[in-house]
């Protein structure tokens, strides 16, 4: 993995999440120093789970996993190791996340079984999260026969990352820090969680739950943030990914606050021939 120097208007972004599912745009100020490691996992989010979030919806496990990345995305990796140097990925038009080189996608068979549930714990709010997943997963089973996201309801009641008989759990958060975050195919068991403040996701303006759910759903196959990409200007993550197809503004998986070209994540014809592309038309 190369790794590029940033400042400490990125590290901030990275920290504070303004890429993240969030109404609140990225800014930054010139002349500003690389935040210490203490500093940086003080502005971290620290989820419900005992995962950091970095990049608004990406999960870190641990505080070492952390300061993996941030030496990564201060170029610290360069000068020394803290047990998983440059191979390091922190996630884990479209690009494909890499692990150490590799892309990080499921299986063909895995891909058209992937199960979850949907948490009994969000009460009241449980068919809306279900419907939002329904109609999420249905946008890419749509754009590609490999793709099959399938709805195990009878698991709701222990919807857990414990419950071996879901692929991933879907469920409640009580962070307003933002409205949903995923994981990527490569995450152990014990990440494989969809988190969902289910009152922020029917409150998002122009950002429908449906959109909501299939940008992090994106997540779940393997996509990451299109506004990584140097085409953006903003936003920059790391260059753990792969391009799929040509750069697009527009993408369901470019947020609008990191110049993105669309107001609502809607998807778009490059987001299909990208998700054509890994895991078939």
């Amino acid at each position: 993995m190369q790794l590029r120097r940033i400042t400490a208007a990125v590290v901030a972004t990275a920290a504070a999440g303004a890429a993240a599912l969030t109404m609140s745009p990225a800014t930054s100020a010139e002349g500003d120093t690389t935040p210490t490691f203490s500093q940086f996992r003080a502005d971290t989010l620290r989820d419900t789970d005992g995962q950091y979030i970095v990049n608004g919806d990406v999960p870190v496990a641990s505080t070492r996993d952390l300061r993996a990345y941030f030496d990564a995305m201060t170029g610290a990796a360069d000068d020394h190791d803290h047990g998983q140097g440059d191979d390091f990925d922190p996630a884990q038009g479209l690009v494909v996340n890499t692990v150490s080189g590799r892309d990080d996608v499921w299986s063909a068979s895995q891909a058209r079984n992937l199960t979850y549930c949907v948490s009994s714990r969000f009460g009241s709010r449980q068919a809306t999260v279900a419907n939002a997943m329904a109609a999420g997963a249905a946008t890419w089973e749509n754009a590609s026969s490999g793709v099959n996201f399938v709805y195990a309801s009878s698991q709701n009641s222990n919807c857990t990352t414990r419950n071996t008989n879901v692929v991933f759990s879907v469920e409640p958060t009580s962070s307003t820090s933002y409205i949903a975050r995923a994981f990527f195919p490569s995450s152990p068991k014990s990440s494989r969680n969809v988190l969902v403040n289910a009152s922020s996701l029917v409150n998002s303006g122009s950002w429908t739950p449906a959109n909501i759910m299939a940008h992090e759903l994106g997540h779940v196959l393997g996509f990451r943030h299109e506004h990584t990409r140097p085409e953006a200007g903003t936003c920059f993550e790391d260059n753990s990914w792969r391009p799929l197809t040509a750069y697009d503004s527009v993408s369901i998986m470019h947020y609008p606050q990191c110049n993105g070209g669309s107001s609502n994540l809607s998807f778009s014809s490059a987001d299909r021939a990208g998700v054509q592309a890994v895991y078939g038309s």
